[in-house]
């Protein structure tokens, strides 16, 4: 008995081979395979600039390597060996209105709250204010003194954050005359398999008052 052939009665699968394609089509695809090749290129480049050691074209083309990089692709050690983070960092800020001081209120949480269960968080919440904290406390000496010019525009730059993120919160800013910042440090618990028995009690680190001015209030005070 010879085999049937059970495909007779089945449509002809059409194939599309490239060359079938119109002279405009491959033309389109040629052209995206070599910008994404391209693209691809340029990121590995910029990527390996950014945490190969300092050499010769990393510092003549750094402003290019650095504005390309931050912030989506920042990269950082803070995770790894010598030295990872063992401490969760917020930034707690109240003002003063009409001689009434506010309740603290926590925007490191706000940031976390907005970031949480989102598919797609704003690098805004992810990184403006760490980043803003992070440049006040580089700008300042163990006093708590602000260094050269740098140390005086991190203040402003954390006063009009605080004082936005207040705004969003409910706080009415637009009277404020002074306002206050604090961190709060709380020690990550040793994982259940070692036997340090680390303090994880939450300790405060508060700032002197500031006094606000228009400049700093949302909008410009408008």
């Amino acid at each position: 008995m010879r085999p049937t052939d059970d495909t007779r009665g089945d449509p002809p699968t059409e194939t599309i081979e490239l060359g079938g394609l119109s002279l405009w089509s491959r033309g389109i695809i040629a052209l995206s395979v070599a910008v994404l090749a391209t693209y691809a290129i340029w990121h590995l480049a910029m990527v390996f600039f950014f945490v190969a050691p300092s050499n010769t074209v990393s510092e003549e083309y750094r402003s290019t390597v650095r504005g390309y990089m931050y912030p989506e692709f920042e990269q950082n050690w803070k995770l790894f060996a010598p030295n990872p983070l063992q401490r969760n960092v917020a930034v707690h800020a109240r003002v003063e209105i009409d001689g009434q001081v506010t309740d603290w209120v926590d925007l490191t949480a706000m940031d976390i709250d907005a970031i949480d269960h989102h598919p797609a968080p704003s690098h805004a919440d992810q990184n403006l204010l760490r980043r803003a904290w992070d440049f006040y406390t580089g700008a300042h000496d163990e006093e708590g003194e602000p260094v050269g010019m740098r140390g005086e525009l991190s203040e402003s730059y954390i006063r009009r954050i605080a004082l936005l993120r207040l705004d969003e919160s409910g706080v009415d800013v637009r009277d404020a005359s002074r306002l206050q910042l604090r961190e709060s440090l709380t020690r990550v618990p040793a994982p259940s398999w070692r036997t340090e028995d680390f303090d994880t009690a939450t300790a405060y680190e508060e700032l002197a008052w500031w006094n606000v001015t228009r400049d700093d209030l949302p909008g410009g005070g408008e």
